[in-house]
């Protein structure tokens, strides 16, 4: 466990928390008016992309150094400070003040420097509570220093048993973090597929999250690729070329297949994955004779599901694949205002 304290004057700025994987909705923007914190209380996550200034516009980076910084196709620009930045949940700091005069936001804040240490006065980093934004505090690495505290590292188990994570909110809208995980992990389908068609069992929720986007980005034509499941649990399953594996929600590490499976592993988060691999069961609709039903029917969603395109998009110029034409060219297209727009509306 560890907590942080003011690298100025040494104040404790947090409880004692425990470190978890960074999750793929860290930087999810939208969705439903009011979010929940974007961390459970007592964990810390750590952002190892550059958070601070100064920012640098695409134009003014040389391809060389984007490539050195992980970076393989065109972006808006880049921050240049330090990576490291800390994610925590709101409820967990202490000996903190909010800055008002920083805080700029519709309903609330929504980010920016506006936390400083209660002793020292010193900026330390930023609170988000505004509509449409996942609570979250984010520390600010040159501002903060990481101190070990007695206790245990680790919750006990091995991690692996997760919660599913439901796809629709309670009106019918598709999850944020569904969103967020989904188009994540599309990146990494759409590079192992080599630009070929993937093929995704219809008529579930896998087609209706993956199976939509893949085939209005990739060429038409007879499945060259399969799309499927594997993980902890999963006993008997056909096998895929391509397989969607849990991230580890402590260690961000993918979970890897038996060496006799070929299919090429693509981390999902753990909640997503978990509701995808075991499914709740739903009620039949026949009920015997006499009796009748109180309890809710399923939810059903409202629209069709798109994921997040900037997370898509996000993650795609950080694989080296992007550089392949046909995958550069995909970027390019899910950069375009207009295929946005035909794609919510459920047009090729």
């Amino acid at each position: 466990m560890a907590v942080f304290a003011c690298a100025g004057c040494g104040a404790e700025l947090t409880v004692p928390v425990t470190e978890v994987a960074l999750p793929p909705h860290a930087h999810r923007e939208g969705g439903d008016r009011y979010l929940p914190p974007l961390l459970e209380p007592g964990t810390f996550a750590v952002d190892p992309e550059p958070f601070e200034r100064p920012w640098r516009p695409w134009a003014a980076i040389t391809p060389a150094e984007a490539a050195a910084r992980g970076v393989y196709a065109p972006v808006d620009g880049l921050w240049s400070g330090p990576g490291g930045a800390v994610l925590l949940a709101p409820g967990d700091t202490r000996g903190t003040a909010l800055l008002p005069e920083q805080c700029d936001g519709c309903c609330a804040s929504a980010g920016g420097p506006n936390l400083a240490c209660e002793r020292c006065g010193r900026t330390v980093g930023a609170r988000i509570d505004d509509c449409y934004r996942w609570q979250a505090v984010w520390l600010y690495p040159r501002a903060v220093r990481r101190l070990p505290v007695a206790g245990p590292a680790r919750p006990a188990g091995d991690g692996w048993a997760v919660a599913p994570a439901p796809p629709l909110e309670p009106l019918g809208w598709w999850s944020d973090r569904w969103s967020a995980a989904v188009g994540t992990a599309l990146a990494d389908v759409l590079a192992a597929s080599g630009g070929r068609p993937v093929a995704v069992a219809p008529g579930g929720l896998l087609a209706e999250t993956f199976g939509r986007t893949l085939k209005r980005l990739l060429p038409a034509g007879a499945p060259v690729h399969t799309l499927g499941l594997a993980g902890p649990g999963l006993t008997s399953r056909p096998l895929s070329d391509i397989v969607l594996v849990p991230r580890h929600p402590w260690t961000g590490a993918a979970w890897q297949p038996p060496p006799s499976d070929d299919g090429v592993p693509v981390p999902l988060d753990a909640g997503v994955w978990t509701h995808l691999a075991f499914p709740p069961v739903r009620p039949g609709t026949r009920l015997p004779a006499g009796e009748e039903r109180d309890d809710p029917l399923p939810l059903r969603p409202n629209r069709l599901f798109e994921p997040d395109r900037h997370l898509l998009r996000h993650r795609l110029a950080r694989l080296p694949a992007v550089r392949q034409p046909w995958l550069r060219a995909i970027y390019d297209r899910l950069g375009d205002r207009h295929h946005h727009r035909a794609a919510s509306e459920g047009t090729p």
